[in-house]
């Protein structure tokens, strides 16, 4: 009996138990703790080969992850880089024994510095046989020539435009400034600004003006290169110049082509002062048709004797004063808007 009982009671706490275990096992607890891990074992240290490529190759890939990054994240706002726009290429000289220019230097002009040993004597930065070309009084009928000479022979120079003459002939300059070379200033009018009647004030008009004349006729302004008419300066107007950051140019080798009677007479008068020279600043009148003339042959003759070009260009361009920007506007001749002249006048018998 007690053994019966015994047996039941056993079997009830066996049914108890096994009830238990299936709720709690079958059924989800709110409460229950998360998952406990165990940590892995400690790993033996990597060689010193191993351990630097592997920095390598988490560097490498973090700096591709940030730069994908960023890109995903700026590509719904960021527009597509412009392409650069083609800049066209130099054109190539045809003339494989072209005098060229051997070196081009850029001229800070701050505080307006001088140029030419025959009165500024400070920048002494030619060396044996090096020259500077330089044009003064254009432009003029005569000056495609001597453009046509300075392209034939792949070389650069330096032009002082008289501003009156460049109302006359704006297309003229337009052509010295498409051609590439560097372009200042020689007054409005050519006026002798050492003269006893001149005041400064009158200086002052004919420097500004000049250079408002060049800015007009181009549409751009001009390098802050000047030469005086005659060379003629004096402690006012050196010192103005100064304030405006121009620089002032002189001479090394005078041509003498407006006294010249011939191109071979210009040619002779460059060559025997560079013979004694060896080197300097050349001045010479795009305005004489005599040195239109003697060009080709003076620079072939520049090429024989080992001279070398040296170009010089400004660091930064003029900036014109608007008050002379305004006076020179007035004086701009208007531009024809008749009929062609073979629409009005044609021949019908010769």
């Amino acid at each position: 009996m007690r053994s019966a009982l015994g047996l039941m009671l056993a079997s009830v706490v066996t049914a108890i138990v096994i009830a238990g275990v299936w709720f709690w096992t079958s059924s989800p607890r709110a409460d229950a703790a998360p998952p406990q891990t165990t940590a892995a074992a400690k790993a033996d240290p990597l060689p010193a080969a191993a351990k630097q490529a592997a920095r390598d190759d988490v560097e490498t890939t973090a700096a591709l992850s940030k730069r994908a990054d960023a890109t995903q994240a700026a590509a719904p706002t960021a527009a597509p880089a412009p392409v650069p726009a083609p800049v066209a290429a130099a054109p190539k000289c045809a003339n494989p024994d072209a005098l060229g220019i051997s070196r081009t230097v850029v001229v800070d002009t701050n505080g307006g510095p001088g140029f030419g040993f025959l009165q500024y004597k400070q920048y002494d930065f030619l060396t044996d046989k090096e020259v500077v070309l330089t044009f003064d009084d254009g432009p003029w009928p005569t000056t495609p020539a001597v453009l046509k000479a300075l392209a034939d022979e792949c070389t650069k120079a330096v032009f002082f435009p008289i501003g009156l003459h460049t109302t006359y002939h704006p297309d003229i300059l337009r052509q010295v400034a498409a051609a590439g070379h560097t372009i200042g200033a020689h007054t409005w009018s050519h006026a002798h600004l050492a003269g006893k009647k001149i005041t400064e004030q009158q200086a002052k008009d004919e420097i500004e003006k000049g250079f408002s004349a060049v800015k007009l006729a181009l549409g751009a302004n001009p390098a802050p290169f000047f030469r005086f008419p005659a060379l003629a300066h004096t402690p006012a107007t050196t010192a103005y110049l100064g304030t405006r950051n121009i620089a002032m140019f002189s001479v090394d080798v005078d041509s003498n082509d407006f006294k010249s009677k011939s191109a071979d007479e210009v040619i002779n008068n460059v060559m025997t002062k560079l013979d004694k020279e060896h080197k300097g600043i050349i001045l010479m009148h795009d305005l004489q048709k005599h040195t239109a003339q003697a060009l080709p042959t003076l620079l072939r003759k520049l090429k024989a004797g080992g001279y070398k070009v040296v170009w010089m260009k400004a660091k930064t361009q003029l900036e014109t004063l608007p008050e002379y920007d305004a006076m020179m506007a007035k004086t701009e001749k208007p531009i024809a808007t008749g009929r062609p002249i073979g629409n009005v006048v044609q021949t019908v018998a010769e």
